[in-house]
């Protein structure tokens, strides 16, 4: 369809066809499963009053399906590589349709945490697949272009969506309330599917072969080791098993490691190829996404509660605060590409920079106004927290992708949807001990928040330090 196509050139010059119509369709998965890791914070309040929900079964709603997805992102990568990438797709979308339906219904917290991890595993079947297809499908130019539709969608879904919520739940569609969040992905789903089977192209390594179970047993159980003292250890007052847990999760990391480099050394397949980590690039890229992402959803899940808790907002009140920093976001999103051609990683201190000032002027705005001062004080540094968000995800996508042929696509996307993922559960959970843990000592949410701020403006400082380390040009050292 012309409307969906590009004219470009390849490199002898010949003209060729560019069809968008892949990277539509996968992006309608790319939105709905970022949507539901952020809308549901502003719907969050709500739901502890509905379900009667505790402070950790609203955290184990946020970072447990950032933790199951984060289970099984390399797995979903592998599993496209070795029996196709649009198939792996479409059975993740599938999955995340069919239990957004089963958190929609849910009669109870448990129910509802529960249907939550469920949906982790679909989207974390699903997400690594859409950039395999990405990855594979666009080359060049084309592809710097096709990440920044990603990277804008994503703005779009994780900031937008709070507006998005807002409106959704105060207009309270057929008496449905905060569960309409979750219904609204289930005609999406079953459209993209239909479309996916028409639009994207199959694709697959080429090398067929044995899961790595026992990898992808070792990396889950690394990951709830770490995430699940942090989630639950506060609330019973950090008993032993929770710091036992702390300190075996880098033990089982190192085996895991260990294992990998097993598994190819004696011909296997295993669940990451170890040999993307020589590139220095990859490396560095792999722990800037890391950091980023532990304060983004962090970022968006306290900013609600403090809004409309601390400060007594509506939902949509709340949402529409959100969209002063999707404001941001995409004042910055849209130049992205042709500022990463131009700029490569210095875009990426800028952009980490402009977000840790933004967080600075919101912490002097929340110090000063406290709960009762103007909201209207908190949008400077609202819309500067966008646009530096903004300016780092396609260089950071571009950094780590630049390194996928067809043979690691998967592991390599499988490995950057990991470290987002992960940054996002242990972002909330590290976040979720100080905010929390000042409000239990008898602090106000502005106090909290405020403890909150400062420690991701760090987290920002940090990525802004690591692009000193990253190659100008790629390379393998």
């Amino acid at each position: 369809m012309t409307d969906l196509s590009t004219a470009s050139r390849t490199e002898t010059g010949k003209p060729r066809t560019v069809s968008w119509a892949p990277l539509a369709v996968i992006l309608c998965g790319t939105f709905v499963y970022v949507l539901d890791f952020f809308v549901v914070n502003v719907a969050l309040p709500s739901i502890q009053r509905g379900l009667s929900a505790s402070p950790a079964a609203i955290e184990w709603v946020v970072a447990g399906y950032g933790l199951t997805s984060a289970a099984f992102l390399v797995t979903g990568g592998r599993l496209g590589d070795h029996y196709g990438r649009r198939r792996a797709f479409c059975i993740g979308l599938a999955a995340f349709t069919l239990t957004s339906a089963l958190c929609a219904a849910a009669p109870d917290a448990g129910f509802l945490v529960a249907a939550r991890l469920a949906q982790g595993i679909g989207a974390g079947i699903m997400a690594p697949n859409v950039l395999s297809i990405l990855g594979t499908t666009y080359a060049g130019p084309d592809r710097v272009r096709a990440i920044s539709a990603y990277g804008i969608v994503m703005g779009i879904a994780a900031a937008g969506g709070q507006l998005l919520g807002g409106v959704l739940i105060d207009a309270n569609l057929a008496g449905l309330g905060w569960r309409v969040i979750f219904w609204v992905n289930v005609p999406v789903g079953i459209a993209a599917i239909a479309a996916a089977r028409k639009w994207v192209p199959e694709s697959r390594s080429g090398t067929p072969g044995k899961l790595d179970l026992r990898g992808a047993a070792l990396f889950a159980a690394a990951l709830i080791a770490i995430v699940l003292p942090l989630l639950d250890g506060r609330a019973h007052g950090w008993p032993a098993w929770s710091l036992a847990s702390l300190a075996a999760g880098p033990v089982v990391l190192v085996a895991f490691a260990a294992w990998l480099r097993h598994e190819k050394r004696r011909g296997g397949q295993p669940l990451l190829d170890p040999s993307i980590f020589a590139v220095r690039a990859f490396r560095t890229g792999l722990t800037c996404q890391l950091l980023f992402w532990c304060q983004q959803a962090a970022c968006y899940l306290l900013l609600a509660l403090y809004l409309q808790e601390g400060r007594g907002l509506s939902p949509i009140k709340s949402g529409g605060v959100f969209a002063v920093l999707a404001a941001g976001y995409l004042a910055t999103s849209f130049r992205a590409p042709a500022l990463t051609v131009k700029y490569g990683r210095r875009l990426l201190f800028a952009g980490a920079l402009v977000a840790a000032l933004g967080n600075v002027a919101l912490l002097l705005a929340v110090a000063d106004a406290g709960s009762t001062g103007a909201v209207a004080a908190l949008f400077p540094g609202l819309f500067l927290l966008g646009a530096g968000q903004g300016l780092c995800i396609t260089p950071l996508t571009s950094t780590v992708l630049s390194h996928a042929d067809a043979s690691t696509a998967g592991s390599v996307s499988g490995a950057m949807s990991t470290a987002q993922q992960v940054g996002n559960a242990i972002g909330v959970a590290i976040s979720g001990v100080i905010f929390y843990g000042l409000l239990g000592a008898g602090h106000g949410y502005a106090v909290a928040y405020g403890w909150s701020i400062a420690q991701m403006a760090v987290l920002l400082a940090g990525v802004a330090a690591l692009t000193f380390i990253i190659p100008k040009t790629a390379s393998r050292s």
